[in-house]
């Protein structure tokens, strides 16, 4: 999920070299994405818009002929998968086209097998259920702490600010192993490469920057490991795993698992409040928390596309021809409300059965930490709405502001009155 803003504005800058007749460039500098390019991020409230402009929304249709290349949009649930799972046609690398700011770019979500079979097989033992089992009573701390900062502060608070970053933000840094006092200047870095507002130089600077201190970080670590992610691999594999790639990868699980879960935190709190059944049901309903949370996952899908996708070869996409060098972008907010998968998937309902989702991605670029972040949603909202059972939204819904040109879907702030607390922070 890390960079997806970084990969659109440089997929762009190839288009441009391509039509220039250009050699390699940076495509790091571009100062604003085309404003068609940006028709997959548009959503009214909690709801992806019905339409692409004038472009009926198929399955499988071209977003996009600019720079004498074919720009292609995938919106279906089946479509989509398939294009995520095929790593033979499609290459995630985008190094190639970003010239020297290539070397910068590290993680798993920009490199192909043979490279990213390696580098995830770093971070799976850190992600397996029963390490995450582990984190269980660590994350329950992390909230309850928060909730009682917010009681602190009331009666009206912004739950984004003091609720939805502060949880997933201090648990990806204890999960890393960043000293306290880092953590400031790393959290300031962390919105804005995922706007799109201001094009690539925004974002890029903003990756370039948070991979810079985490390349310090491990450098640190290097020296005297510490017991968090970066401490365990460089102790593990010493000299087998460069600098530069255990900073890629921290920047990847940063991002990945701090920005996301933070929007899913936010924009699911503004799910139960708009509708004071689904508020009740976690909180009354032990039982009922699994199958909340994954309808919130696939209804909200706030990471809206996938990475792009650079077809590897010519290729027959369901009745689209794909050339050699097309971009595919798998929009997958839309794929998850796609109505063959099932009835009324535009509305929220933790009552029907589960229904199948791309929240996480899906085929071997699926999010690494995604039971870390089914983690943390699973242990806040009870925890949430249980300390704070009158919890109400403190502006009229029409005065929220989100963030409709950003790859993680978000709302810039959400404030609440907090009412009665019930005294404490423990979810029974």
């Amino acid at each position: 999920m890390l960079g997806l803003a970084d990969a659109r504005t440089r997929m762009t800058r190839r288009l441009v070299a391509r039509a220039t007749g250009g050699g390699p460039v940076d495509l790091s500098t571009l100062e604003a994405v085309p404003r068609r390019l940006l028709r997959p991020l548009r959503r009214t409230e909690l709801d992806p818009v019905p339409r692409l402009g004038r472009t009926a929304p198929e399955p499988v249709h071209r977003l996009a002929h600019m720079f004498g290349m074919n720009i292609w949009l995938v919106s279906g649930h089946a479509e989509a998968k398939a294009v995520l799972a095929d790593q033979a046609s499609f290459s995630n690398d985008i190094r190639p086209y970003v010239g020297l700011a290539g070397s910068r770019v590290g993680g798993l979500g920009f490199t192909d097998p043979p490279e990213h079979t390696r580098l995830r097989s770093l971070l799976t033992p850190e992600f397996t259920m029963r390490r995450i089992e582990r984190l269980t009573p660590w994350v329950e701390a992390i909230v309850d702490a928060q909730l009682d900062a917010m009681a602190a502060d009331g009666p009206v608070v912004d739950l984004v600010e003091r609720f939805a970053f502060p949880v997933p933000f201090l648990v990806i840094c204890e999960l890393l192993g960043l000293p306290v006092e880092d953590r400031e200047r790393f959290r300031a870095l962390s919105h804005a490469r995922f706007d799109v507002t201001s094009g690539g130089s925004a974002a890029f600077g903003a990756i370039s920057e948070s991979q810079e201190f985490l390349l310090e970080a491990t450098r640190r670590q290097r020296r005297e490991p510490g017991d968090g992610l970066l401490g365990r691999v460089i102790a593990a594999l010493g000299d087998d795993v460069s600098d530069e790639e255990i900073a890629g990868l921290a920047d990847g699980v940063f991002t990945g698992g701090y920005e996301t879960t933070a929007s899913m935190l936010a924009l699911g709190s503004l799910v139960l409040l708009r509708d004071r059944r689904h508020f009740d049901l976690v909180r009354d309903d032990d039982g009922a928390i699994d199958r909340v949370v994954e309808e919130m996952l696939r209804y909200l899908t706030v990471v809206q596309i996938a990475f792009p996708r650079f077809a590897k070869v010519d290729v027959d996409l369901f009745g689209h021809r794909i050339a050699k060098g097309d971009v595919v972008i798998a929009a997958l907010s839309r794929a998850d409300r796609d109505s063959r998968v099932g009835p009324d998937l535009d509305t929220f309902d933790p009552h029907r059965p589960p229904s199948p989702h791309l929240a996480f991605g899906h085929g071997f670029h699926r999010c690494v930490g995604a039971e870390l972040a089914r983690l943390e949603l699973r242990t806040a909202f009870p925890r949430l709405v249980r300390r704070f059972p009158e919890l109400a939204l403190a502006v009229e819904p029409a005065d929220l502001r989100f963030r409709d040109q950003s790859i993680v879907y978000a709302v810039d702030s959400l404030p609440v009155h907090l009412g009665r607390s019930s005294g404490t922070s423990r979810a029974s």
